[in-house]
Order: structure tokens, then sequence, then C-alpha cells
């Protein structure tokens, strides 16, 4: 079992509980993955060539789209996307403030400026009678984030769409896996855009990948992501002369390397049973907490599937200790946890840019203060649940 990129816990005197530290999440790497990567290295291709390509051709089978492109991050996603759609200075997009900052910083990078959208008080998801009471008349799209891996209701996205002309922008850096009415997140006609952070449900280390709707923007967002070149490395080291290519625009180095889509294609193949296992421990947590003054979360609606990246509880108000609290106090006992998130229009660069104040947008503020995230990872055990539901019973009791 791979170990933790880092030790959150302060150095701090330990409370009984747990000998050994549980991590909020912890990548699950086997030997598949590792014979993968021993390949790529002694064949001496490390990076962009065959491996991710068969990483974008299994993810185009297992999303059920024609179109993807994998890349260094889903923040590059989210910003190529933008660009390759059309969205610039002078352009307003619509944005959840209860998300992480990358969402924002990305609008900002093409030129455009985020409108921010306050949250739904049961899931935290993007309110969308907010979204589109917010509609104006520079409003050239909208970006939603499958927060947690929880589906946003994607048949009232789409309508919003066709009916004010947007162009949707799809954060679903928790939600590989996750479905709306069947069909999978990222399969809706939309760009969407997937995170395989070490974190992530399924993990090339660092990298993510980009769903888009036809070929054209597929070989353009390709181009900008190997700083405008007209071919790849893989391509000029093949037959053709390897100067016979061009820089057709200013581009970035934003490409997936092969030894990431080595771990990739392997990640793919047990995603299904990854999330079925993550589902098992949310229902795990569900029945451990119940009669804490924690709120757990709703459940999906019929024909959905949550893909359980991310398990978030809110403290009530009439907690005996608040959500920071009772973070130091797991943390004494072993435990790790998180926020996810503090809303955007509370840090300093976009309050003071736009003129926000922190209650301008009530609902995020308010789970941004009280969301707690617990451990969720498929190596788990139920007895891990067990451990994490006993140290806050003892917080909180």
């Amino acid at each position: 079992m791979a170990e933790p990129e880092h030790d959150p816990r302060p150095a701090t005197v330990r409370e009984p509980g747990r000998s050994a530290f549980l991590d909020l999440s912890r990548p699950d790497i086997g030997d598949d993955e590792i014979a993968e990567i021993l390949d790529s290295l002694r064949a001496g291709w490390l990076t962009t060539g065959p491996k991710v390509e068969r990483l974008q051709e299994g993810l185009q089978d297992y999303l059920g789209v024609e179109h993807v492109q994998c890349l260094t991050s889903c923040t590059a996603g989210l910003m190529l996307g933008l660009r390759t759609a059309g969205i610039g200075p002078g352009d307003e997009v619509l944005v959840p403030t209860l998300t992480f900052v990358s969402c924002a910083n990305a609008i900002e990078q093409v030129g455009a400026r985020p409108v921010f959208v306050d949250a739904d008080p049961a899931t935290g998801l993007l309110d969308l009678d907010h979204a589109e009471s917010r509609i104006g008349p520079a409003t050239r799209g909208m970006m939603i984030v499958h927060l947690t891996g929880r589906p946003v209701d994607m048949e009232r996205v789409n309508e919003l769409r066709d009916r004010h002309e947007l162009v949707v922008m799809e954060d679903a850096a928790h939600a590989i896996g996750a479905e709306w009415a069947g069909r999978r997140v990222g399969a809706w006609g939309n760009h969407a855009s997937f995170s395989f952070h070490a974190t992530k449900n399924m993990t090339t280390f660092e990298g993510g990948a980009l769903v888009v709707r036809d070929a054209e923007t597929a070989d353009r967002v390709a181009q900008l992501a190997r700083h405008g070149l007209s071919r790849s490395a893989w391509t000029r080291h093949g037959r053709a002369a390897p100067d016979r290519y061009d820089v057709v625009e200013p581009g970035f180095k934003l490409a997936m390397n092969d030894i990431s889509g080595a771990v990739g294609i392997h990640q793919l193949r047990r995603l299904d049973e990854n999330i079925a296992k993550r589902a098992r421990l949310a229902e795990a947590y569900d029945r451990a907490l119940e009669g804490l003054p924690l709120r757990t979360p709703p459940g999906v609606a019929p024909g959905a599937r949550h893909a359980h990246h991310v398990y978030a509880v809110q403290v009530d108000d009439d907690a005996p200790l608040g959500r920071d609290e009772l973070i130091e106090g797991l943390l004494r006992r072993n435990i790790g946890s998180s926020v996810h998130f503090r809303p955007i229009h509370t840090y300093s660069y976009y309050a003071e840019r736009y003129g926000l104040e922190l209650d301008d947008l009530p609902v995020a503020r308010r789970l941004g203060d009280r969301l707690l995230s617990l451990p969720l990872f498929p190596r788990m055990t139920l007895d891990d649940v067990d451990d994490v539901a006993r140290a806050l019973g003892d917080l909180l009791g």
C-alpha cells in the first residue's frame, strides 16, 4: 500500500485511540500499475506516447464519448475547455463559490469574469435557481461542479444551457464514474474535465482528462497542450521527417506523460470496483454516525450514481464543538480529516477584486464553516469507520 504523501499531524501529545494514523485518502496502487510503469521504463518512452493513447481510448469507452484528451491536471482541462469554447475577455461565467479555487482561477486565466453562485443547503452543489437568477447580458458560460462525486441535475443544466445559449463546462474532478439518469457524468454533450490526482477515485499521480464535443476541438486541445505544435512527439518520431511540423498558435505544456498513462490504464479497470467499496463505506458511516449532532450526506435521485469521492458531514449549530475543533480532536486521535471547501468568494483576491462580502452567498458561507470531510478510500475497513465514529462520539458526547 502506498504511503501518504505527507504526515499532516501536528507535533502534539496524542490522546488514546488508534496506533496508526488513518489518512483522509490514500491511493490504491497495485502490482499491475507497477508492472506497466516498468514496461514504459524499459521501452524508453516516458513522455506522451502509446500508454496515454491507450488510456484515452479506455476513457472514451468507459464514459461513452468519442473524444478525450489526457492532460496534466483537471485545472488544465478547465482552462483549455473554456478557451476552445471561445470564452474570453468581456465574458462572464457562472461558477459555484463552494468548490476548489481552481474553478475561478481557470476563468480568470482565459480573461473572463467569474460570477459566483450560492450552494444548495442539503447537497452543497450549485444552486441552479440562483444560477439562473444571475444570468445577465455578458453571461456566456456556466461552470458546474459535481462536488464530492455527487452528480448535478444534468437535465436541468442542459435545459438552462439551451434556453440561455450558454457554454457549460463541467468540473468532474470528483466524479469519474458518477451518473445522472443512467448516463455517465461527462457524456452529456458538454466539455467535462476529470482529475486523476493522487487523492482521487482513480489516479495517474498527477493528471486529468478533458472530454470535448467534436474531433476539431479535440485536435485543438491536443495542440494547445503541446505548445501549439501541429504534431506530437509520438508522431514526430515516426516515419515523417521530424522537422515537418508547425506552430499554429501559442500553447502550453500540459500533455500527460506515459508513466502517468501507464498507471491510469489499470486504475480505470478497477474504478467501478473501488466506487462500490466507497459506497459501502459511506453506508457504514451513515449508520455509525446516527445520533450524533452531524448531518450525514443525503441520498441521490433515482437513476443517479454517486462516485463517493468525499464523505462530508455538516456539524450541527448546537454541537458542543465546532468543525475546526473536531478536526484538531480527530488529529489527536490519529485520524485525518479535511474541508471541501472554503468558499472562493472569501479569499482576499476574489473578495477585493469583485467587492464581495462574506455573507453575499450565505448558504455557501455557512457550509464552508460546518462541512467536515472524513477518511474515505477503498482499502479502508469497517473497523476504520467505527474508529472514526467512536472518536467523533467521544468528542461530541
